[in-house]
């Protein structure tokens, strides 16, 4: 039986394939529209040359969360893509040497130990409380539309209000566990490239840490793109309508109530529409100014997480003394982050992420080749986003990789292409170029980020790291789930 209803939705990266099939799942008629030629948003695949490369998330953390959006549709991760967990999980290279992080528990706990004598029971007794913010954090926090304070009004979200030390920051939660400044860092890093700084968020977010640690760091044979063409095919398989290619360029009201999608090609109408683009944008650009739920003074006072400088690089040869997935931290983070938080500016000395699927995955560049994804956090907003600029990154932080592991890298380039600031805006309509959404702030969590519904136009809703729960990929796909729920709830 076809079902009366019919819901749009704009924009198929991750939240928005989720919300199309748990739509789908409770019997509407759903319609993606999608600007690019492919689903993914941000986590697009590029191929080139014989290499192929994720253009945005490329470390898959909590498996659970996947396990559980397939599982909600009689699926399984397996019938989509197959997983292999990375040991290490990563290294992270200092000024000095490196790090590499173990996936046994065990063999973790002895680098910590040969850091800081008596930091491997430390952590035992750090992941205990981060476990607990997780379980507590995922069932009770995340999974809620965070429309109203009295969503948190139950017995258990308020009495593990402190455990779940939502009011002090995680720099300082770190700090009272471990002395060593390679420790601090390493237990920071999961919040330092997805949205501020550590003094400025929530002990909430050690959760990352027992992600991390706990969940472990897996690789989806053929990249992070495998996931999204799994959620595509299940998308399809749910009866989902996809038109790619296709700019919006209106939502239509009528009576306080979105009417109609217009786009460059075609009219659609709908009893729903879920925006899954840029939030700011949907706003700003696709809604008449009285029927905008923020002000621009309101959305100029939001703290942005960063955007990136990224290259995809292909070389003609092999590398060595590196891992799948790396970070340079060789340089002092506090001016980096300054100038990513505080003082907006392109970085002096930037800290940076390396990606070389190729050395775990041979079907991503071509025999005795390798695929290079370099990443550098920068404050969102940026002017000036040249190619000039670009190159003299560059040119940077591939001597710093040359130097660190011992082997030329730059003779070996045959393919590049670099993607900033400016690509965000073009390709997702992106506010302020940001990469990740709003920063994981305790004002910026649950009710005090912007509404997964309009508070002006009656069947609007809006899914994606600028409304609940948050950025990431895991977050992405609950943010779908949470605003389908809402919508069912609204059309009872």
């Amino acid at each position: 039986m076809v079902s009366e209803k019919s819901v749009v939705v704009i924009g198929s990266g991750f939240a928005g394939l989720s919300a199309a099939s748990f739509m789908a799942k409770q019997g509407w008629n759903v319609t993606v529209v999608e600007k690019n030629t492919t689903p993914g948003g941000r986590a697009r695949q590029w191929k080139q040359d014989g290499y192929t490369f994720d253009m945005g998330p490329s470390f898959y953390w909590m498996p659970d969360v996947f396990e559980r959006y397939f599982a909600q549709f009689g699926k399984k991760v397996s019938d989509y893509y197959e997983l292999e967990r990375l040991d290490p999980s990563y290294r992270i290279y200092w000024s000095d040497d490196h790090t590499d992080m173990p996936a046994s528990f065990e063999e973790l706990k002895k680098v910590f130990e040969s850091l800081e004598p008596g930091s491997g029971a430390r952590l035992e007794k750090f992941l205990a409380g981060a476990a607990y913010k997780y379980e507590a954090g995922i069932n009770n926090l995340v999974y809620k539309p965070g429309r109203s304070l009295t969503e948190f009004m139950d017995w258990k979200t308020i009495s593990g209000v402190f455990r779940l030390q939502v009011f002090s920051s995680i720099k300082k939660h770190i700090a009272h566990y471990f002395t060593h400044p390679k420790l601090r860092q390493m237990m920071e890093f999961p919040v330092l490239f997805l949205g501020a700084l550590p003094e400025d968020t929530p002990a909430l977010y050690s959760l990352m840490n027992y992600a991390d640690i706990k969940g472990g760091t897996w690789y989806p044979r053929g990249g992070m793109y495998a996931v999204v063409d799994g959620m595509y095919r299940l998308a399809l398989e749910l009866g989902v309508q996809f038109r790619f290619g296709e700019n919006v360029k209106e939502i239509q009201i009528e009576k306080s109530a979105a009417r109609q999608v217009i786009t460059d090609k075609n009219v659609y109408r709908a009893d729903a529409v879920i925006s899954g683009a840029d939030y700011h944008f949907t706003e700003k650009e696709l809604l008449p100014p009285e029927y905008r739920s923020y002000t621009e003074k309101w959305w100029n006072k939001k703290i942005m997480a960063p955007s990136c400088l990224l290259y995809y690089v292909g070389l003609n040869k092999k590398l060595t003394n590196l891992e799948h997935h790396s970070l340079f931290f060789d340089v002092p983070f506090e001016q980096h982050g300054k100038e990513i938080y505080k003082d907006p500016l392109w970085p002096a000395e930037p800290l940076f992420y390396a990606s070389v699927s190729s050395l775990t995955d041979s079907s991503v560049a071509p025999p005795g080749h390798e695929n290079l994804v370099l990443l550098i956090p920068v404050a969102s907003g940026l002017e000036g986003d040249t190619e000039a600029l670009r190159e003299t990154y560059f040119q940077k932080i591939i001597r710093r990789m040359e130097k660190h592991t011992g082997q030329s890298i730059l003779d070996s380039v045959v393919y590049k292409k670099s993607y900033s600031v400016s690509d965000f805006v073009h390709d997702y309509n992106s506010y302020r170029g940001n990469a990740y959404g709003l920063a994981n702030t305790l004002m910026q969590t649950a009710i005090f980020r912007p509404s997964c519904k309009s508070k002006k136009v009656s069947n609007l809703f809006y899914t994606g790291q600028l409304t609940v729960p948050g950025p990431g990929v895991p977050p992405s796909l609950i943010s779908g789930e949470v605003v389908a729920k809402q919508v069912e709830k609204a059309f009872r």
